[in-house]
């Protein structure tokens, strides 16, 4: 005798009892890994639904991938907290949400006065059975033409207004931080100084751009 099919509906929201914390559609939040020695995995809520008597409640995700979990692994300007959002969904138990977390913006999450244990950046989106990264190509700065890591320290100079990193130009970290004034070698002369001074106003720098997986 074949089963009936439960029906299910779908949630405005769910309180996660064990974290006594509420989740949304669009709401990012921390699942449960697979191996307790691994870190949470990092999801984004896209529907949460439960069966007709309120059980059972079940979230449709949209995961978030780590640098070290990509085709291409995890490389030198991975910043520390970055993630790809990737086209891989599934359905998860709401049982399975550990915390809630954010998200940013590449741009907002260089803003923030104090990075927290839930707060990451993502600025690619990734193609999970491809490699593929989407922007394919990365503005990069200093003479090592990299991409930015937000976890690096790097000075910008006055003139090019490029970003370097202090042991790419033989200066410490502490002479960088002391800085008032940087002008990289480049535009270090007098004469470029002075041009550049009477043109502050407008000058602006043509961003380097290199395709990602270079």
């Amino acid at each position: 005798m074949a089963k009936t099919r439960t029906n299910r509906r779908t949630l405005d929201s769910y309180t996660v009892k064990s974290i006594n914390k509420t989740v949304r559609a669009g709401d990012c939040v921390l699942m449960r890994a697979s191996e307790s020695s691994k870190p949470s995995y990092v999801a984004r809520v896209e529907k949460i639904e439960s069966d007709n008597r309120g059980g059972n409640v079940r979230v449709h995700v949209r995961w978030y991938y780590r640098p070290e979990e990509s085709i291409g692994g995890r490389r030198q300007f991975h910043g520390s907290k970055e993630l790809f959002m990737s086209d891989h969904r599934d359905i998860q138990s709401a049982d399975t949400i550990e915390g809630k977390c954010t998200v940013h913006t590449f741009k907002s999450y260089t803003k923030l006065d104090a990075v927290g244990n839930e707060d990451f950046f993502c600025r690619f989106d990734y193609n999970s059975s491809t490699g593929a990264f989407n922007p394919d190509r990365v503005a990069v700065y200093c003479k090592c033409e990299m991409p930015y890591n937000p976890d690096d320290l790097m000075v910008q100079c006055e003139g090019c207004s490029d970003w370097f990193h202090p042991t790419c130009i033989d200066m410490t970290p502490e002479e960088a931080k002391s800085l008032d004034h940087f002008f990289c070698q480049n535009c270090s002369s007098e004469d470029q100084k002075k041009l550049l001074n009477s043109h502050a106003t407008s000058r602006h720098s043509d961003i380097k751009v290199s395709p990602l997986l270079d």
